[in-house]
């Protein structure tokens, strides 16, 4: 069996993700920053699906707890085989008020913790020749966004990342890819005002949010052996937003 890291598993999309590869019969280690008890629904609800899951607290913008989940999976599961970059935050703010903190807030989470468990995750990864890490960008990382230039600057920053790394280790066994979601369903979309989430939808060609699990979806594809020839990718799951 193959184990997989996904990081800010504890609910919405990275929950998705987690039952997703629990599907495909993968182990898991559930990261999560402080909400133990959301962690604890994802694993039990991975569990239920019959594979080995363990919930690891960490927060991923520092090395040294990027360096202890990836040790917990080879603890754990003597394996390490995938990784997936999920966890982030929002700070958003009109540029000429934003502050430092919400700045470097949102490029810590959403940027910085991809660099630092990358380097923590792949070493098993390249030993073995095999391997896949995956990274949730942003439609907004492609487009922009009024009041999240944060946001949109790590997003973009991940995108960068991936291609990146992906050349660095493409000749090694290791694919990197990228899904970028567009607005999808979860506790931070269900905030908006009815009238605000109607115009949103009319942006989008198939006039719908998505769901979480299409993004979980695309990411199974991505660490599966049917994508071994796609790397360096941006897969955008977005109904349609950023076609060209």
């Amino acid at each position: 069996m193959k184990t997989a890291i996904v990081t800010g598993a504890g609910r919405g999309i990275g929950r998705a993700i987690c039952l997703a590869l629990a599907a495909k019969n993968i182990n898991l280690i559930v990261n999560y920053k402080s909400d133990a008890a959301s962690a604890e629904k994802t694993v039990s609800a991975c569990e239920k699906l019959g594979v080995k899951v363990l919930a690891i607290q960490g927060d991923v913008s520092t090395k040294a707890d990027c360096e202890k989940i990836a040790a917990a999976a080879l603890r754990a599961f003597g394996a390490l085989d995938i990784l997936v970059n999920n966890a982030g935050v929002t700070r958003d703010n009109l540029l000429m008020r934003m502050t430092e903190d919400e700045w470097s807030k949102v490029l810590d989470t959403n940027l910085k913790s991809a660099y630092l468990m990358t380097q923590a995750a792949v070493r098993p990864m390249l030993r073995a020749r095999s391997g896949r890490i995956v990274n949730i960008t942003s439609v907004v990382g492609l487009m922009g966004n009024v009041g999240q230039a944060n946001y949109a600057a790590s997003k973009a920053g991940l995108i960068g990342l991936t291609k990146s790394v992906a050349r660095e280790f493409a000749a090694k066994g290791v694919t990197v890819n990228a899904v970028a979601p567009g607005f999808i369903r979860t506790d931070m979309t269900s905030k908006l005002p009815e009238e605000a989430a109607e115009k949103l939808a009319l942006s989008i060609p198939q006039g719908r949010f998505g769901d979480a699990s299409d993004v979980a979806n695309a990411v199974a594809f991505l660490t599966d052996d049917s994508s071994a020839y796609i790397t360096g990718q941006v897969l955008a799951v977005d109904g349609g937003m950023t076609m060209r």
